[in-house]
């Protein structure tokens, strides 16, 4: 995985000279470049609003005692997704956007759940526990002062 950043350093920014060439050139570059700052302002509102959603569910879940996992999830999710929106470019808010809407962060996020080597070894274990494991000893404690 870490041998694609590199990839990606270099192809991401030729998209997106790319395509600010080719929107400017359609519809104008101060058309455009009001286009990159408009989309900039719509995801720092939208960052900011889901943002405190976020935040609400996981002090909600802590106070009933639960790990806010997914929303600690929706956190990294929406802290990439703010960062990408406020990057002039159109490819990049795409990216951005998906980041930050609800519906497709969740389903992003449940996808990398389900197909996680993590979930896949937590699985695996809880399923494990109720089999006698050969390394368990039982036993009581008591402590004598």
């Amino acid at each position: 995985m870490l041998r694609f950043w590199p990839i990606l350093f270099l192809v991401i920014p030729i998209i997106e000279v790319y395509l600010l060439i080719e929107v400017g050139s359609r519809i104008g570059a101060l058309w455009t470049i009001l286009l990159v700052v408009t989309t900039a302002i719509i995801g720092v509102n939208l960052l900011r609003q889901q943002g405190i959603s976020t935040l609400m569910r996981a002090n909600q879940a802590m106070s009933q005692g639960q790990v806010p996992a997914m929303e600690m999830m929706e956190g990294i999710f929406l802290a990439v997704g703010g960062a990408l929106l406020i990057t002039p470019g159109f490819f990049t808010d795409v990216i951005g956007f998906t980041c930050l809407l609800p519906f497709t962060r969740r389903a992003i996020i449940q996808y990398l759940l389900l197909n996680s080597t993590i979930t896949t070894s937590y699985t695996a274990h809880q399923e494990n526990k109720g089999s006698t494991d050969s390394h368990t000893i039982e036993g009581e404690y008591r402590r004598e002062d």
